[in-house]
């Protein structure tokens, strides 16, 4: 048994019985939709033409929302539903950006992520979805795509049907029949301020998408006449998260790196001081990870509880990890133990590479933010550790050489990085209008004044004139506020 659905745009006018219905058998909220109906127009008066849209979760074959999800809240069934469970969700909405389709949402009331699921409760006692028994055109089938005599696999036989964006490899099971490219594409179409039936909601938490007006992928003459809008999941939590956890990831590699090169002599009180401010921005990574949570009293099932699939889960025990080696190291400096420090520096310092860069494949589970798919990722986020470690290292006066010259290097590997993750070629489209949110769109000014000019560029000078402290912090600052223009661009990307 393998559930799936059509809608026959040949059929559908629009009248939003099926998100009427959805709503009332699920008990869906308000502000949130499991089932929703887009319009877009298109053309020139006279010659017009309105096109629907029915949106809602694909049931992928291969769902990212169940491989992300850090505790199994996510799951698909054996009948290929793809069905959730709110008790045990602790609000991480790791899921969200994870789908391409825009289809999951933080429950208003529990807090905890809910999507469409083929009106479970419904299937199992041999009843269709809500939404397929209300629609007056039978525009909605549902049915088991592994029955060759069913209705659905009958119109799969007889038509070209389509599927949104395929590229991801999700294997969506939601299919269109004479599908709009304007409509199923969501950057084609035009958003005013306005749209048939109400204002366009950008009072949503986290504010939405951006739909920039000179966007090249605007299609000509294409008006979405009526949406629904989606909440951005992650808010600034996150990009202070990224931003602790490079200056807790590296604070000993630069000092380790030079007293074996013969740099630096030994120092247990360097040791102790670099330990204890990894193990403090260790524990601020934690505090932003759990403050970003909507369910945070939930937040010990990760470690209790993992689904070790997702890097979520994995990025929990790594920081853990992480964490309890700088306390061994801390522990071995106090005590004097000058062998136990020189047995746990090398693990300490990789386990801090682990933790810095486990966020790149956390950022790869996340299919439905193709900015955050960059290559040069992983590689970033190690530079921007030692570029945060050596800024640590230039309050320490018998390092000052040591930091100046870490300081010289990652920084400018960091701005060669940036610069390729927005000069070269995109994968996608969505990565593409991402990026140019970044550097033409509403992040223009942080990122370019911000997080080149100020946090850039200005330090390397400062570094030239021996102001190393000051260089230090302001790329720190230019750090975060790349962090953000990064993660908020990536989620400002519509999907629906």
């Amino acid at each position: 048994m393998n559930y799936g659905f059509i809608i026959d745009n040949r059929k559908c006018i629009g009248c939003h019985a099926c998100t009427v219905a959805c709503k009332t058998e699920n008990h869906v909220p308000l502000g949130v939709n499991r089932t929703w109906v887009k319009y877009v127009e298109k053309g020139r008066f006279p010659n017009t033409r309105r096109y629907f849209q029915v949106t809602r979760c694909n049931h992928c074959a291969e769902p990212p929302c169940v491989e992300i999800c850090p505790v199994s809240a996510m799951f698909k069934r054996k009948d290929g539903i793809v069905d959730f469970d709110s008790d045990a969700c602790i609000g991480c909405k790791a899921c969200m950006q994870a789908c391409p389709y825009d289809a999951i949402y933080i429950d208003p009331e529990r807090h905890t992520a809910a999507k469409c699921n083929y009106c479970a409760h419904r299937t199992e006692v041999g009843l269709e979805p809500a939404c397929v028994t209300v629609c007056p055109e039978q525009a909605i089938v549902a049915g088991d795509l592994d029955l060759p005599e069913g209705n659905l696999a009958q119109l799969l036989e007889r038509n070209t049907v389509r599927v949104r964006r395929p590229e991801i490899g999700t294997k969506p099971k939601l299919y269109y029949i004479e599908a709009e490219e304007s409509a199923i594409v969501p950057t084609a179409a035009r958003h005013e301020p306005f749209y048939m039936w109400s204002e366009r909601n950008n009072q949503v938490p986290g504010g939405g998408a951006a739909y920039p007006s000179d966007s090249p992928l605007l299609q000509k003459d294409v008006l979405a006449a009526y949406d629904v809008a989606h909440a951005r999941p992650w808010a600034w939590q996150v990009p202070a998260y990224l931003w602790l956890k490079s200056i807790a990831s590296a604070p000993l590699a630069l000092p380790a790196l030079a007293v074996a090169l013969g740099k630096l002599p030994p120092s247990r009180l360097r040791d102790v001081t670099l330990s204890i401010v990894a193990l403090l921005f260790t524990a601020l990574t934690f505090v932003m990870l759990v403050w970003d949570l909507d369910r945070k009293d939930r937040f010990l099932r990760i470690m209790l509880r993992p689904q070790m699939r997702s890097w979520l889960a994995r990025g929990a025990f790594i920081l853990t990890g992480y964490g309890g080696l700088c306390g061994l190291m801390l522990l071995a400096g106090l005590a004097n133990l000058p062998r136990l420090s020189a047995i746990l520096v090398w693990p300490t310092i990789l386990a801090g590479f682990f933790a810095a860069v486990y966020t790149a494949f956390l950022f790869g589970q996340c299919k439905g933010r193709d900015l955050w798919q960059t290559p040069l990722l992983p590689l970033h986020l190690i530079v921007q550790a030692l570029l945060s470690g050596a800024v640590v290292l230039a309050f320490l006066p018998e390092a000052r050489s040591v930091a100046v010259a870490g300081l010289s290097v990652c920084l400018g590997l960091h701005l060669l990085i940036v610069f390729g993750e927005f000069a070269m070629p995109h994968a996608t489209d969505n990565a593409r209008y991402a990026a140019r949110l970044i550097t033409h769109g509403p992040y223009r000014l942080p990122f370019w004044l911000g997080a080149v000019a100020a946090g850039g560029l200005l330090p390397a000078v400062l570094l030239a004139l021996d102001a190393t402290r000051t260089a230090g912090l302001l790329a720190l600052a230019g750090l975060l506020i790349f962090e953000w223009c990064f993660i908020m661009a990536g989620q400002s990307v519509p999907n629906s």
